[in-house]
């Protein structure tokens, strides 16, 4: 009897030779301005729905949405497709806003990357692990899709396009760009930013999930060359290691650039009670890591000026500003 040919699979190994690859080629794509086109996953859900048309309302263009079964329909005024492929052959959008059940995202997502949609946004959270260990694998295994989140309020360009949950009334178009762990803190510093009369260029809300498609160094490195951008702000959180990692980069910037951007740092958590766990998925003080004190130390010794409240950050980025005119 003649043995059954079997196929042997064959996997991509180009990602062990080039560990940065994704992280580097698709940093751009977070670069988000007026003429940004936006589809949504879910787009017929009362969640995109409402979203939508806030961020229509706010000037972000919208070309359609993703609702499977529902391919063919109109909604909003916008034509709905049965998958993100057939949208990215109809409309061809910049990016994706992911408005689906926890359960359901990391294979939403994956179509998206799947599509090479240019930036997919998604704000679910309590995505199960696995499922984002799944995503993870697939991201650095392509050069097409960059990932902002899960668990995130998404990523704005103030007064242009809105992708994310974000409470866009206070952002104001101006010259501070933000990347921060905390949606929460991130508001807080867009408000402090936009009272002291400097804006926001750009601001990246990385997310609270254990596994995030953009961390805070990939937020710094698009600040670090963005022009629109002329002064930084970074917030962390008490635990896990972004911030280490974001102070190293930091400090290679300072030490390399003749002339670099003034950079406002935060660290969450400096209160908290030792011997209890704090923070949220992405940013839990685990026993045995250096908690928040550490990354202040960290974030002053790569040369950035660290403050204790988000409240201070539009009058302290004045003040370093305006030291760098003279």
């Amino acid at each position: 009897m003649r043995t059954p040919r079997t196929t042997r699979r064959k996997f991509h190994t180009s990602i062990f030779n080039q560990p940065e690859r994704y992280e580097t080629s698709t940093l751009s794509n977070l670069v988000i301005g007026p003429d940004t086109t936006v589809i949504y996953q879910g787009f017929t859900g009362k969640a995109a729905t409402v979203n939508a048309q806030e961020s229509i309302a706010y000037g972000t263009k919208v070309v359609g949405g993703v609702s499977p079964g529902k391919g063919g329909r109109q909604h909003l005024g916008l034509p709905v497709f049965d998958s993100v492929r057939e949208a990215m052959e109809k409309v061809k959008p910049h990016a994706s806003s992911v408005f689906v059940p926890a359960i359901f995202a990391a294979n939403a997502i994956i179509e998206a990357i799947e599509a090479e949609v240019p930036l997919v946004v998604s704000v679910a959270e309590h995505i199960p692990v696995h499922d984002m260990l799944r995503v993870q694998e697939v991201l650095r295994t392509q050069t097409k899709t960059r990932l902002v989140g899960p668990n995130c309020p998404g990523i704005i360009a103030p007064e242009q396009c809105r992708i994310g949950i974000m409470p866009y009334k206070q952002y104001r178009k101006g010259i501070v760009g933000i990347v921060s762990k905390s949606g929460t803190l991130s508001y807080e510093a867009v408000g402090s930013t936009t009272l002291a009369g400097l804006g926001q260029s750009l601001v990246v809300g990385m997310g609270g999930d254990m596994l995030p498609g953009t961390t805070l160094v990939d937020g710094l490195r698009v600040f670090f060359d963005h022009e629109e951008t002329e002064g930084i702000i970074v917030i962390g959180e008490i635990g896990g290691t972004a911030e280490f990692e974001a102070a190293e980069v930091i400090a290679k910037y300072i030490k390399s650039t003749p002339n670099p951007k003034p950079i406002v740092a935060m660290v969450a958590g400096q209160t908290a009670p030792k011997g209890k766990t704090m923070g949220h998925a992405g940013a839990l003080l685990a026993p045995g890591e250096q908690g928040a004190a550490a990354k202040v130390r960290a974030f002053e010794e790569a040369g950035a000026v660290v403050v204790p409240h988000p409240g201070l950050m539009g009058t302290e980025m004045s003040r370093l500003l305006n030291r760098q005119s003279f």
